[in-house]
């Protein structure tokens, strides 16, 4: 049985950094999707796929994964660039700016 262990990437839609603070141990599918023929529903006949293990550093995934006997590969994260100005967007029409905002 094997397994990868990642921390999950922020949402695309918005710029904060919730859900990413923790590790995913996620087994990997043994068998192949098959799809329903009458109703269209994807289903497969592996159950740990659907097995989703969270741990707060990537030590106690290992950890667990080892007291279990489960071959685990680690994807380390892509970092974020930390460039970003401080305000938002709000700020391009603040009264205090010290530029004439235009079109």
């Amino acid at each position: 049985m094997s397994a990868r262990i990642y921390q999950p990437a922020r949402n695309a839609m918005q710029s904060g950094t919730g859900k990413t603070k923790y590790w995913v141990l996620e087994y990997v599918s043994d068998s192949a999707r098959e799809v329903d023929p009458l109703m269209g529903w994807t289903s497969s006949t592996d159950t740990q796929a659907q097995v989703r293990l969270r741990f707060d550093t990537k030590e106690a995934a290992l950890d667990y994964a080892k007291a279990q006997g489960i071959d685990a590969e680690v994807q380390e994260p892509h970092k974020r660039k930390q460039n970003i100005r401080p305000g938002g967007y709000s700020e391009n029409f603040s009264t205090s700016r010290r530029q004439v905002w235009t079109h």
